[in-house]
């Protein structure tokens, strides 16, 4: 997806600034009459999905947000919710009948100004019974204990929606499924196939950088695929000594380089890169230095489809905001803009009592290989530095890691892009016209066992 970062048509940048979004579709058509070189012609084209994808983004009209957020908080005044406006708290944008919400905006409104917590009238129990569940890990480790192994077993299930049965109809037709595997990569090993719910499937080979299980079938026989496997993952637990840290042994280019749309060397994140690192050289405490200006600058917010954005690690850095995937491209980025190694893992938060997606970072130095960076997870714990400082260099063991590089295409390759084409996270369902949006599949993940093998 390079060509996101060609910028568009200055008269096109314009109406969607001004939320004029049927003017700026209007205007891209014109446009694509044109003769146009293949990079701004695959640009435009793609610029008339993202604006239809962003703007089924905020679906809330202005009278049901608050009503929402007047649910969810105690004593939720309407001039507390025009001042959130006001400041640009709430994620909204214009369309013809007035303003709407992002779906999520309600927890980033918690994430943002996390003061109002006290006043939620309802906390998710499970929720906060997984993050004691990891903060009792990160104790231990914190006290000395030694780092663990672990045996996991783990389940994806994906399936069509109501409204895509509905929209596919009886008809027959191909449906084709991509689910995430467990891959052998630094802290994770032995990934093994323990059931599929098709006869016939493809499991990617073990060197794939985003490895999945692809199975074919025939609707409206199979609109229902799952996948079972099991994983061994460590704990890792590392003490540097920063004066040890030599200069790179041999040429690691790859994780170098600019790769764009997303990890991209642009004026502001030089210059933003030259303040934060001033005139430190060694490269550990570059890392941590970027790694701390992350943690303590940006929040977390949960974020609109991927596809949506032009440039992820710019946007976290600009908006001061972003979830786990952002953070970790950011800090990527910042790494290789200062000659660090970095490079991505992710897969699932793997914590038997409420998994979920998520995203971190590696980065590089002699002579202690590759370290873990987890600056969502982090930046979360800001205000427990031990907890907040533990995951630099350090990494807890409730990860399954299906996907080493963001940029990797599965196999087969999809023929259609992927709702989400970075991350391997919960799958991808196509049929042979199209691929099935968010709103039309359905996922659940789910941890069946995390046991200790050994100490490590």
């Amino acid at each position: 997806m390079e060509f996101l970062a060609l910028p568009l048509p200055e008269t096109i940048a314009a109406l969607e600034t001004q939320y004029q979004w049927d003017e700026a579709l209007r205007s891209i058509r014109f446009w694509l009459q044109k003769e146009l070189d293949r990079t701004l012609r695959r640009r435009l084209e793609y610029e008339i999905y993202r604006v239809t994808r962003l703007q089924k983004s905020y679906v809330y009209e202005e009278k049901t947000a608050f009503t929402m957020l007047a649910e969810a908080i105690t004593d939720f005044s309407k001039e507390e919710f025009e001042k959130l406006i006001r400041e640009k708290v709430l994620d909204y944008i214009y369309k013809e009948d007035g303003r709407y919400f992002e779906k999520r905006f309600v927890p980033n409104l918690f994430f943002a100004f996390p003061a109002y917590l006290s006043r939620k009238r309802t906390m998710d129990e499970n929720r906060e019974k997984a993050k004691r569940h990891l903060e009792s890990r990160l104790d231990a480790l914190l006290k000395g204990e030694k780092p663990r192994r672990y045996r996991v077993v783990g389940r994806i299930r994906k399936w069509l929606s109501a409204s895509a049965l509905e929209t596919l109809g009886t008809r027959p037709g191909a449906l084709h499924c991509w689910l995430p595997f467990p891959m052998e990569d630094l802290q994770q090993s032995n990934p093994m196939l323990l059931s599929v719910s098709g006869p016939e499937y493809t499991l990617s080979h073990r060197f794939s950088e985003t490895r999945t299980v692809y199975m074919a079938t025939e609707r409206p026989k199979t609109t229902d695929f799952s996948v079972q496997f099991s994983y061994e993952i460590s704990e890792i637990v590392n003490e540097v000594d920063p004066s040890a840290v030599a200069r790179l042994r041999a040429p690691m280019d790859t994780y170098l380089r600019e790769e764009p749309p997303h990890i991209m060397y642009t004026p502001y994140l030089k210059t933003l890169s030259r303040e934060i690192i001033g005139t430190e050289m060694n490269p550990y405490k570059k890392a941590k230095k970027i790694y701390d200006w992350i943690t303590k600058n940006v929040f977390y917010s949960f974020m609109r489809e991927y596809r949506t954005y032009e440039n992820l690690s710019l946007y976290g850095a600009l908006n001061r905001k972003g979830d786990c995937g952002v953070q970790a491209l950011l800090f990527i980025t910042l790494c290789r803009m200062n000659g660090i190694p970095a490079r991505w893992q992710s897969g699932w938060y793997a914590n038997p009592i409420e998994p979920g997606n998520h995203d971190w970072a590696f980065f590089y130095v002699d002579p202690y290989g590759w370290l873990p960076v987890d600056c969502s997870f982090g930046g979360a714990r800001r205000e427990n530095e031990p907890y907040r400082n533990f995951y630099f260099a350090n990494l807890d063991a409730f990860r399954m890691v299906a996907c080493k590089n963001h940029t990797a295409l599965p196999e087969p390759q999809p023929k259609y892009l992927r709702n989400d084409p970075f991350d391997n996270q919960t799958g991808e369902i196509q049929t042979d016209e199209r691929a099935l949006e968010p709103e039309e599949v359905e996922s659940k993940l789910e941890i069946l066992s995390f046991e200790p093998i050994v100490d490590l």
